[in-house]
């Protein structure tokens, strides 16, 4: 099954996308710019294979709802995600704010 919702932070929005599949569920809350993800998300391949693209992206892992992503702390991010100043550690909703 998958859903999608729309998510307000401080007056911007973004879209949350939850897919149920077999033993696992896959987050992601994004917007025009970049996207918070789940522990499915390969980071190390978005920073190499995938460069050029420049994917504005974090990761956390252990999440198992939209609303445990958005306050867990993130594990990874993109290198483009680094040049805004999105860090690990940081909670994905301070990610997502520094996206828009």
């Amino acid at each position: 099954m998958i859903s999608s919702a729309p998510i307000v932070l401080e007056g911007h929005s973004f879209t949350a996308v939850t897919v149920r599949l077999p033993k696992t569920t896959l987050l992601t809350i994004s917007n025009d710019n970049g996207y918070i993800m789940c522990g499915a998300l390969d980071v190390g391949l978005l920073n190499t294979q995938l460069h050029e693209r420049k994917i504005l992206a974090g990761r956390a892992v252990g999440v198992k709802t939209i609303e445990q992503l958005l306050k867990a702390p993130l594990e990874s991010v993109t290198l483009e995600a680094e040049r805004l100043g999105i860090h690990s550690g940081m909670s994905g909703e301070q990610a997502l704010l520094k996206m828009v």
